[in-house]
C-alpha cells in the first residue's frame, strides 16, 4: 500500500516536468520558425539534427536505464537522478530561449543545446518513470497511480500548451524567453517535491549488475515488451503530429492575428479531453477490459480524423465542429495512452514471472524510448511537411516581422496586419498538403499500432492476475 505522502508527492511532481517538456517538444519548431530568420538550408540542418539527437536520445534512454538499474545510493535508486536531471535540464532550457545568435551561429548553438536538452531530460525521465512500477505491483493501485499522475501531467501540459499560442503572436521573442524561465523554475520546484516527499520501496535487487549487452538480452527476451513497445512508438507518432502542426494549421486557415485565441481553444479541448480520460479511464477499466477500450477508441479516432480532414471542404467551417472533434480525438487518445502505459508496465511482472528477475528501470525505459523515437519521426515529418508545402518559406517573412517587433523597429499592430497580408497570399494547395500530413500519417500509424497490439499482446487482466499470484507464491517459497 502506497502512503499518501509518497503518492501525492510523486504525482504532483509531474506538473512542472511536463510543463517544461511540452514547451520544447511541442513549440520548439514554432520558436525557430517564427522568431529566427533562417534560410531553408539552415532550417533543414536544424531539423535533421533534431531527428538525429532524438534517435540518439531514445538509445540513451536504454543506457540511462542500465545506469540507474545498477545504482545504489543512500537517497534511493531513483531520487538522486530525478533531482539532478531536473536541475541540469532547467539550465539548458533557460539558455535555449535566452541566447540568440544569428545565422549559422544559431544553428550550431541550437544543435548543441538540443542535444544537451535531450540528454539531461533523460536523466530525470528514466528515473521518474522507472520509479512508478516499483511503487506498487497491485493492478488497481497501479491504475490509480497512473490516473492521478496523468491528471497532473495534463495540468502541466495544458498550462503551457494553452498559454503559449495566446501570447506569441506579435510578441514571440520576449514571450518564449519569459515562459522558458518560468517552466525551468517549475521543473526544479515540482521535482524537488518528488525528491523530498517520495519514500522508495525496498525491492529485491538482482544478483549481478546489468551490462548494456545483458540489458538488450533482457529487452529482446520479453516478447510482450517488444510487441507493446513497437505498438506504442507508432501510437505516439499518430498522437503527437496533429498537435505539432496545429499552430501552423490555425495560422494559415484563420490568419496570424486572430489564431492565438483559436489555438488556445483547441488546446483547451486537448486539455479537457486528456483530463477527462484520466477520470473516465478507472471507471471504464472497472467495467470493460483494456482490449475493448482500445478497440472502441480506435474506431472513434478514425471517424474523428476523417471529420478533421473534411473540415472546411465537404463539412462546414464551423469552429464548434472543430473544437468538438478535437475533444473527441484527444479524449480517445488519452484513454488509449493510459491503457498502453499500464500494458507496458505489466510486462515487468511478465519478465519476473518467466525469468525470476525484475528490471523496473530497464523495462520502464521502453515507454520513454518510444516517446523519444516517435518524437524524432514526428519532428522529421513535421519539418518535411512545412518545407515541401512551402509553409516554412512563407513563415520566414512573418519571423522577420517578429524580430523587428522584438527590437522595437515596428509597432505590433502594424506587424500583425502585414503578417495577415502575407498569409492571404498562400495557395489552397499548400494548406491542403499541410492538412493531409496532419491527418493521413496519424491514421496510418495508429491503425498499424492497433493491429500489432491485437495480434501479439497476451497479458490481459486475468493473465496478469494469475502471474502476480504465482510470483507471490514463488517468493513465499
Amino acid at each position: 500500500m502506497i502512503d499518501k505522502k509518497t503518492k501525492w508527492s510523486y504525482c504532483v511532481g509531474a506538473t512542472g516536468r511536463d510543463a517544461a517538456y511540452v514547451l520544447v517538444s511541442m513549440f520548439i519548431l514554432t520558436y525557430i520558425q517564427y522568431t529566427m530568420k533562417l534560410e531553408v538550408i539552415q532550417f533543414t540542418v536544424i531539423s535533421v539534427t533534431m531527428v538525429i539527437c532524438m534517435i540518439w536520445d531514445a538509445v540513451n534512454d536504454l543506457i540511462m536505464s542500465s545506469i540507474i538499474e545498477n545504482s545504489h545510493f543512500k537517497a534511493g535508486k531513483y531520487r538522486p537522478f530525478i533531482i539532478v536531471g531536473a536541475i541540469l535540464n532547467a539550465i539548458v532550457i533557460i539558455m535555449m530561449f535566452t541566447i540568440r545568435p544569428s545565422g549559422w551561429a544559431f544553428v550550431i548553438f541550437f544543435c548543441i543545446m538540443y542535444l544537451l536538452w535531450g540528454m539531461t531530460y533523460t536523466i530525470n525521465d528514466i528515473a521518474y518513470w522507472g520509479m512508478l512500477p516499483s511503487l506498487s505491483s497491485d493492478p488497481k493501485e497501479r491504475d490509480s497511480l497512473v490516473t492521478l499522475m496523468g491528471i497532473f501531467v495534463c495540468v502541466g501540459q495544458f498550462s503551457v500548451a494553452g498559454v503559449v499560442p495566446m501570447v506569441i503572436a506579435g510578441n514571440a521573442v520576449k514571450a518564449f524567453r519569459v515562459i522558458g524561465m518560468i517552466c525551468a523554475l517549475a521543473f526544479v520546484l515540482f521535482q524537488t517535491l518528488t525528491f523530498l516527499g517520495v519514500t522508495e520501496r525496498e525491492r529485491k535487487d538482482n544478483a549481478e549488475e546489468v551490462s548494456l549487452r545483458s540489458m538488450f538480452t533482457i529487452l529482446k527476451r520479453n516478447d510482450q515488451l517488444v510487441c507493446s513497445g513497437i505498438s506504442y512508438v507508432l501510437f505516439c507518432v499518430g498522437q503527437q503530429l496533429l498537435l505539432l502542426l496545429a499552430v501552423n494549421f490555425f495560422y494559415f486557415e484563420f490568419g496570424y492575428s486572430e489564431s492565438g485565441d483559436l489555438v488556445t481553444l483547441f488546446t483547451v479541448m486537448y486539455g479537457l479531453g486528456t483530463l477527462a480520460a484520466q477520470f473516465v479511464y478507472p471507471i471504464l477499466s472497472g467495467k470493460f477490459n483494456r482490449n475493448r477500450i482500445y478497440s472502441v477508441c480506435m474506431i472513434i479516432l478514425i471517424a474523428g480524423y476523417f471529420v478533421f480532414l473534411g473540415y472546411g471542404y465537404v463539412l462546414p467551417k464551423s469552429i464548434v465542429l472543430l473544437l468538438v472533434t478535437g475533444f473527441i480525438i484527444f479524449f480517445c487518445q488519452g484513454l488509449i495512452n493510459l491503457a498502453m502505459v499500464v500494458m507496458i508496465n505489466n510486462t515487468i511482472e511478465y519478465d519476473e514471472y518467466r525469468f525470476n528477475e525484475r528490471h523496473d528501470s530497464i523495462i520502464s525505459a521502453i515507454r520513454s524510448f518510444a516517446s523519444k523515437f516517435s518524437g524524432a519521426l514526428n519532428q522529421g515529418a513535421a519539418s518535411l511537411i512545412l518545407i515541401i508545402s512551402g509553409i516554412y518559406a512563407v513563415s520566414q517573412n512573418i519571423s522577420e516581422l517578429e524580430v523587428q517587433i522584438g527590437s522595437g523597429a515596428i509597432e505590433r499592430e502594424a506587424a500583425l496586419a502585414q503578417a495577415d497580408s502575407i498569409i492571404a497570399t498562400v495557395e489552397s494547395g499548400q494548406t491542403l498538403m499541410l492538412r493531409i500530413g496532419m491527418v493521413a500519417i496519424p491514421l496510418i500509424v495508429m491503425i498499424a499500432s492497433r493491429l500489432i497490439m491485437k495480434k501479439g499482446y497476451r497479458i490481459d487482466e486475468k493473465e496478469y492476475e494469475r502471474m502476480i499470484k504465482e510470483i507471490a507464491e514463488r517468493n513465499k517459497g
